[in-house]
């Protein structure tokens, strides 16, 4: 039995020319994607910065409020995690200290800077965002409690 030019039709695969229409379909929608989310990841990491200041931030007033003074630049951030050595009130300092599980890493994994007494404002949290150098523009500038949303 002979099959015929209709059912031969039928029976045929998928040429090269269709699955190269697809994948350029699927190329052109992942590219899209591509460039609609990467800028909100980098929004994201701005803004768990400074989340992550104001946390701080309220960290170092309850310090402040028991130990009547902020922790010194050279104590630092640590100040908040364990009772620094160089303290004369240590029964007044909280068990358990005023971070839970430390001191966060800002989101390009490097160290919040401190400084008391601070030049913007009574004490300055700052990262140096996502270059971890001082100074930059868009995505590399510093992040601190004194910035503006300006970016």
């Amino acid at each position: 039995m002979m099959k015929c030019d209709s059912e031969r039709r039928l029976q045929r695969g998928v040429t090269l020319i269709e699955l190269l229409v697809v994948l350029a379909i699927l190329a052109l929608i992942s590219a899209i994607v591509v460039i609609n989310i990467l800028p909100e990841r980098d929004r994201a990491a701005v803004r768990k910065a400074e989340i992550d200041i104001r946390t701080i931030e309220t960290a170092l007033d309850q310090y402040r409020l028991d130990m009547f003074n902020y922790p010194t630049t050279q104590q630092g951030l640590d100040a908040l995690v364990a009772v620094p050595e160089d303290v004369t009130r240590k029964s007044d300092y909280r068990p358990g200290g005023y971070l839970r599980g430390g001191a966060p890493l800002d989101p390009w994994g490097n160290i919040y800077q401190y400084r008391f007494p601070g030049e913007n404002g009574v004490v300055d949290i700052y990262s140096y965002g996502a270059d971890g150098e001082p100074g930059g523009e868009g995505l590399n500038a510093d992040i601190g409690n004194w910035s503006d949303d300006n970016r």
